[in-house]
């Protein structure tokens, strides 16, 4: 096909998937159509031929999109910070704000190897061990244990974490990593954390396809973060700290004080400051475990 028929492809992909309201539909058709030809995005340019049956593949892709099955689940990876991780049925697929909440795991375990110790990180609710994944990426010092409580998710996370040193291990974020209690320098978590009364504010790709075990947290979406709570202070060593993530609605101002309040209603945490995303929404939460 000719280049004005490539971008006749794009052109009306671009058209079907804004129409279905997908939220980024240049981005996502550019991708399928990446993905159908074996390049980079980058690369679309160069391609200088499509068969008819790349195009037919291309197209049937471009359906299932507009039908708001997951990019991340039809090209079967997601791109998270430096690295890229497998993904589909079964997993949650990492979202781009997690990415600031992995990266201030991760300059976390820098500091505690800065003080001459070798950085103990725990990643609970691992999921598809993207934040695992990328601490062992960016800090390969570390010594980084991850878990995860459904089978499904857990294949997906052995997956990723093969051959990088984490260990990993099936669990529940409550009872996780006993024969770690007071060793560990950072907890991070991505809980769930939705509201049992919010699903239907939830976006289509994740409402039904996402597990509901990482979407949904108790009335208030918090309950997940109160188990963290407790898990946290028995694992970290005294002057460690914990990150997790929230909705945008459990910040300082958001329910019941939100997310911080978990921590600051203890007595056991210092340092509790709350952190927003690169839209200036209310994202992660962080504090110090009391010496």
């Amino acid at each position: 096909m000719s280049e004005l028929t490539r971008r006749g492809l794009l052109s009306t992909a671009t058209l079907t998937l804004r129409e279905a309201a997908v939220p980024s539909p240049e981005y996502d058709a550019s991708e399928l159509l990446a993905h159908v030809l074996g390049v980079t995005r980058g690369a679309l340019v160069l391609v200088d031929h499509i068969s008819d049956a790349q195009a037919d593949d291309y197209l049937a892709l471009v359906a299932r999109r507009a039908a708001r099955e997951p990019l991340q689940h039809l090209t079967g990876v997601a791109h998270f910070r430096h690295v890229t991780l497998a993904v589909g049925p079964g997993v949650f697929v990492p979202r781009p704000e997690t990415e600031l909440l992995a990266g201030w795991a991760i300059e976390q375990a820098h500091a505690a190897a800065a003080d001459g110790r070798t950085p103990v990180v725990v990643d609970l609710c691992t999921g598809s061990g993207a934040i695992a994944r990328s601490i062992a990426d960016e800090v390969p010092g570390a010594r980084v244990h991850a878990c995860e409580l459904s089978e499904d998710a857990l294949a997906w996370a052995a997956r990723n974490l093969a051959g990088t040193g984490v260990d990993l291990r099936q669990g529940d974020l409550a009872t996780a990593f006993d024969d770690l209690a007071g060793t560990v320098d950072v907890v991070v978590c991505n809980p769930p954390y939705i509201p049992l009364d919010a699903w239907e504010s939830v976006a289509v790709e994740a409402r039904d396809h996402d597990p509901d075990l990482a979407l949904y947290s108790g009335e208030d979406g918090l309950d997940a973060i109160r188990v963290l709570e407790g898990r946290a202070a028995l694992l970290l060593r005294s002057g460690g700290v914990v990150g997790t993530e929230h909705a945008d609605e459990q910040g300082p101002a958001g329910r019941a004080g939100g997310a911080p309040a978990v921590f600051t209603a203890t007595g056991r945490w210092s340092d509790v400051r709350d952190h927003p995303d690169l839209a200036g929404r209310a994202r992660y939460t962080t504090a110090r475990l009391a010496r």
